[in-house]
């Protein structure tokens, strides 16, 4: 893989005739960064779960505060690596423009890297995939079972749903503003927010490499992927950004978990001590101490007079270890430049860095304070109703949709609150398709209704089409 071709500027869509303006001096990559920023699926993402759903605190992250910050990380570490590069492994092929590239596609990424999960956070794509391994198994289309109808590779983008294969089919495709090719983003960004290059036919968690581990695109939008990934010159492999946009998302999730949830009450200053304590004890000969500096912050916030020394402690010790861990991926990338560039690294580059154990133990222990707890499962439990009940109804509602079978009152009615964007998105895609396909497609048109919604939105559609005021 080499720069200039990762770096392609190129979209699906050229501008037609020579119609650049002279005054607009942007960079293609800062024109995707406007188109992001002005589009209403990045504004619905201020009402999406990142933990806590429909959280009524001003403090705690939705995604879209989630996504803001992934966007300045990613940045960042596109300043760090890309003055690396440049001063040290000096790569002939790596330009200071690459290097100014890089942290604005960073930036772009981190703002859509989230942007087709459902509602209801990462339990959202839960949802969908067990419903759909449910039913499909029994549901019926014109006296045949689905699951006989569909192809195998159609029925395992359902059985594997994933917010980052939608993430690719939203902005190629559903984000109707000009035409049928959504924001027409540059290539370079769209292959960054790829993170596993194969398909749901493809997904093989024991090969121990990252990239097989989920899907990155459904079989609807393949064509698309295939394109990307010529253009850019990764075919099949993960971007080399794509490495630096998922240790972005792993520093803000996992230092946001932890202090969102010290300010829910879910982590308290001595558990966290403890945790710290049972790391130091089981790296010894990690000369980076975050034990030493959480207690020092508190020791600070008791000379300063603050009114909760425990709360300052915890706080500054997040933004401290922010910067620690900016610090660990840098190096985890300019260290295994050469296979990251070859396509041979299997791993995220938090690996063999003295970040690793500290990355590992804050995920460890969101999922155990947090997230495996009746508060949260109480939640879940709640949203799972929600959105089995509409993902059941608008399911059945288009299977016979743009078919010789006529439709129930009640379908068509259901069928109408669809967006007309992902409906027109639809009929241009099933234009020519086999019966199969065209199912296919429409089980699509509900998942892309479904992720298209907030969570505000998704309990209000439930509360009403249950008739409950």
């Amino acid at each position: 893989m080499n720069w200039e071709k990762l770096l392609s500027t190129k979209r699906h869509r050229e501008a037609v005739g020579s119609t650049k303006s002279k005054e607009d001096l942007r960079s293609e990559f800062e024109k995707d960064y406007h188109r992001i920023i002005g589009s209403a699926s990045f504004r619905r993402l201020q009402d999406k779960t990142q933990v806590f759903p429909l959280d009524k605190s001003d403090f705690i992250r939705t995604r879209l505060t989630h996504s803001l910050e992934v966007s300045s990380y990613g940045k960042s570490l596109g300043q760090n690596i890309g003055e690396y590069i440049l001063t040290y492994i000096k790569d002939p092929g790596f330009t200071w423009r690459h290097k100014e590239e890089i942290c604005h596609i960073l930036e772009c990424a981190g703002l859509i890297h989230d942007i087709g999960n459902p509602p209801f956070g990462h339990f959202g794509e839960c949802i969908i995939r067990d419903w759909f391994k449910k039913n499909l198994s029994t549901m019926m289309y014109e006296g045949k079972l689905v699951e006989s109808i569909l192809t195998e590779q159609m029925k395992e983008d359902f059985y594997h749903f994933e917010g980052n294969a939608q993430a690719l089919r939203l902005v190629t495709k559903l984000h109707y503003l000009v035409d049928e090719n959504g924001m027409n983003l540059t290539y370079a960004l769209l292959n960054t927010i790829v993170k596993y290059p194969v398909s749901s036919t493809g997904i093989d968690k024991t090969t121990g490499n990252i990239k097989d581990k989920k899907m990155g695109y459904y079989l609807a939008d393949q064509d698309v992927y295939q394109v990307i990934a010529k253009e850019t010159g990764t075919e099949g492999k993960r971007h080399p950004l794509t490495f630096i946009l998922e240790a972005a998302d792993d520093i803000a999730y996992k230092t946001a978990d932890i202090e969102d949830a010290f300010v829910k009450g879910f982590i308290s200053y001595h558990q966290l001590k403890e945790e710290l304590k049972a790391l130091e004890e089981r790296e010894p000969n990690n000369t980076f101490k975050p034990l030493e500096k959480l207690e020092h912050k508190y020791q600070s916030g008791i000379q300063r007079g603050v009114k909760n020394p425990e709360e300052y402690a915890v706080k500054n010790w997040i933004v401290q270890m922010q910067g620690f861990l900016i610090n660990c991926a840098t190096f985890g990338f300019t260290k295994n430049y050469d296979a990251i560039m070859n396509g041979t690294y299997e791993k995220d580059i938090f690996s063999g860095t003295y970040g690793e154990g500290l990355m590992h133990l804050l995920g460890d222990m969101a999922y155990r304070r947090v997230f495996a707890t009746p508060t949260i499962y109480k939640m879940e439990v709640a949203e799972s109703v929600i959105l089995n009940f509409l993902i059941d109804k608008f399911v059945h509602a288009v299977l016979y949709y743009d078919t010789e079978v006529k439709m129930g009152e009640i379908e068509k009615r259901l069928v109408s609150f669809i967006s007309e964007n992902y409906k027109s998105a639809y009929h241009k895609q099933a234009e020519g398709k086999s019966e199969a396909e065209k199912l296919y497609l429409r089980f699509l048109l509900v998942t892309d209704y479904i992720c298209g919604m907030t969570d505000s939105y998704a309990k209000r559609l439930y509360q009403e089409l249950n008739a409950i005021i």
